[in-house]
Parts: C-alpha cells; sequence; structure tokens
C-alpha cells in the first residue's frame, strides 16, 4: 500500500513541474513565475521543505520549480538582481536536496518575499 502511496506522489509531482514548465513557454512573460509562486510559495511546498518536513520527492520538485524561475523574466526591475534572488533560492534549494545541514537555515533566509516583491513584482 505504503509503495503505491509514493509511486502515485512521484507521479502527482512529474505532473506539477511538467505543468509549470508548460507554462515557461506560455505567451505572458510572466506565467512561469505566477505558477511557481503559486505551487513553491501560496501552496507551501517551501515552507514545508524549510522547516524540515518535506519528503525527498518535495524537495526535489521545489529545486526544480526554482530552477524554472531562475530562468524567467522579472515582471519588473532589473536582471541582475533577479539572478541574483533566484539564485539564492536554486542554492539554497540544492543544499537542502543534497541534505546539507546549513539548508534548511539558508532555504529560509533566501525565501524572503518582501525583498523579492519590493523589487520584482509586478502589477
Amino acid at each position: 500500500m505504503q509503495k503505491w502511496l509514493v509511486v502515485a506522489g512521484m507521479l502527482l509531482g512529474c505532473f506539477a513541474i511538467s505543468a509549470t514548465l508548460g507554462l515557461a513557454g506560455s505567451g505572458s512573460p510572466d506565467a512561469a513565475v505566477k505558477a511557481v509562486m503559486k505551487d513553491a510559495m501560496k501552496g507551501g511546498l517551501c515552507k514545508k521543505v524549510a522547516s524540515g518536513e518535506g519528503s525527498a520527492e518535495d524537495k526535489k520538485q521545489l529545486l526544480s520549480l526554482f530552477e524554472t524561475l531562475s530562468k524567467a523574466k522579472p515582471p519588473k526591475g532589473d536582471d541582475a538582481s533577479w539572478k541574483e534572488k533566484t539564485g539564492a533560492l536554486v542554492t539554497a534549494a540544492k543544499e537542502v536536496v543534497d541534505g546539507k545541514p546549513e539548508g534548511t537555515a539558508s532555504l529560509k533566509k533566501a525565501a524572503n518575499c518582501k525583498s523579492c516583491h519590493d523589487t520584482h513584482k509586478g502589477e
């Protein structure tokens, strides 16, 4: 029974990632950003992983979402700041996936919504 739950969870995670990546290629420049914000931040995945409660699949999904975010164009603000902020999210998520002890603390610090929104959030 547990095996089937793991398989179902992995399939659901793959579906969510592929749906997000599909939005990255859509006509709206910030569609990928909105999709990642919905799944990773508003959906609670980042908070779950940063608190140490996320599964291995949760951690990998979060890393994939943040990698998608880092490749997107910022809705406003300059590209250098966007690369710095999203790069910090990707680095922290990689630390968590790799099991580094400082990973969750790095993720909590990098996932500072206000810092990014003040500079990059569109209308």
